[in-house]
């Protein structure tokens, strides 16, 4: 069959780049190993898209926080995983969070049914010697691939890990002590479960998170790991407060008992439409699955917690983007192949579907015969291709997600409550501006 682009991997960033292509009017060939008989360590079952992490896309605020402003800008393209992450909502405060199986089933569908899209469940062990290709395999791409993209590269892949968190079942959470709550009662107000520990319980459990027996690294020894997605137990280990910062933070949370915040909080965020499963937020481990239940039943609410998944630890490998990509994503020594995804070095769902969706925009400009220019620096997309093609200096280069401090500063001086606001004005009239002459 013949095919203007071959897409090779099905995550978020394959899918958007293959909806945007198709949208274009350009034909296209996915290839996906999952449902051919291949899987990774991280997957569950072989819908494209599938969220193998958290079910959040986080904040979802366009006004002053840079992940809300990629969601709005990916939105005004014709984002695909955006349609379906607004499609297959639940309640998360001002975040965005999706029922991970319907958001996975959704994009699976709406691009089977595309007939500018061809999917088929197969394993590429080679990258193609020629033919418009876009490489999304993502951060588990499979060991021979990795290899072949490797002598593509000529450099290694460098490499990090990455943590999953447990999801708890809903009926198993004691609401006699816990209770619903979002922190100053953003969102709907009661869109996270709360459970709080008092000074006592909190120190038992950051002992208890330290001695803990972990997961080996064996070949993986030294990798580091990406700092937004810190197992707890590391995190734990920088010092007896961290957590109390973190993800454990209680500011903003009233206990209704004491009618004060707590010590310490865990939160739980829904995880599925219809309210059954829920996840422990910031809660990723690299913990034994037996350690993990013994402890996190010590949470307050938790005592008889049933897990409907544990958490986990993976390797994730990305490219030194910077050195080795043009400003349109094209690998600079065979530019019939883009990169996108998190194997570009962008880190999170929204930003490796952002880079997914600028691969298939540029390929289907270059299939027109015509230039597409970058989005201007100052807008979300813009700043992530510049990090991700450029900005970066390629020996230090790390994931990173897309945040105010990889655009321009705000020239002059400014209140820091106005700043945020203030990137993002800028970045609405550089996107308008873009949009319309693009």
């Amino acid at each position: 069959m013949q095919y203007d682009v071959h897409i090779i991997g099905g995550g978020l960033a394959g899918s958007e780049a293959a909806w945007q292509l198709a949208q274009a009017g350009a034909t296209v060939r996915l290839s996906e190993m999952r449902g051919g008989g291949d899987t990774t360590p991280a997957h569950q079952g072989d819908s494209l898209a599938e969220l193998v992490c958290s079910n959040s896309f986080r904040s979802d605020d366009a006004e002053s926080n840079a992940v809300g402003l990629l969601h709005a800008e990916m939105r005004a393209l014709g984002s695909l995983i955006m349609a379906k992450g607004d499609e297959y909502k639940v309640p998360a405060g001002s975040a965005l969070a999706v029922d991970r199986d319907g958001f996975s089933a959704g994009v699976t569908a709406t691009l089977e049914g595309h007939p500018n899209i061809t999917i088929v469940r197969e394993r590429i062990d080679v990258l193609p010697d020629a033919g418009a290709t876009i490489v999304a395999t993502g951060p588990l791409t499979a060991p021979m691939l990795a290899q072949s993209i490797g002598g593509a590269t000529g450099s290694e892949a460098l490499a990090f890990f990455d943590a999953i968190a447990p999801i708890v079942h809903r009926d198993s959470i004691d609401m006699e002590q816990a209770w619903f709550q979002s922190r100053w009662n953003k969102g709907e107000g009661h869109d996270y479960i709360n459970c709080a520990m008092n000074r006592e319980q909190y120190e038992a459990f950051h002992a208890g998170l330290i001695a803990g027996e972990k997961a080996e690294f064996r070949e993986w020894e030294n990798v580091p790991y990406f700092e937004g997605c810190m197992p707890i137990e590391v995190m734990a280990e920088r010092g007896l407060d961290t957590l109390r910062f973190g993800p454990m933070k209680p500011v903003g949370l009233d206990d209704p008992r004491t009618g004060r915040w707590p010590h310490a909080v865990v939160q739980l965020r829904q995880d599925n439409a219809t309210g059954t499963l829920w996840n422990i937020v910031g809660f990723q481990t690299k913990l034994k699955h037996g350690e993990q239940v013994r402890l996190f039943r010590t949470i307050p609410g938790l005592e008889n917690a049933e897990f409907a998944r544990l958490g986990g630890l993976h390797r994730n490998t990305f490219i030194r983007s910077p050195e080795l990509l043009d400003p349109t994503l094209r690998l600079k020594a065979r530019p019939h192949l883009r990169f996108a995804g998190q194997m570009t070095g962008c880190e999170g769902y929204v930003e490796s579907a952002a880079v997914g969706l600028m691969a298939g925009r540029f390929a289907a400009a270059e299939l027109a015969g015509r230039a597409l220019s970058a989005p201007p620096v100052e807008t979300a997309l813009g700043a992530l291709l510049n990090h991700i093609t450029g900005a970066a200096v390629a020996e230090t280069y790390q994931p990173m997600n897309v945040n105010f401090g990889l655009m321009p500063p705000i020239p002059g001086r400014t209140k820091k409550a106005d700043r945020k606001k203030m990137y993002t004005a800028r970045a609405r009239d550089a996107f308008a501006e873009w949009l319309n002459a693009a």
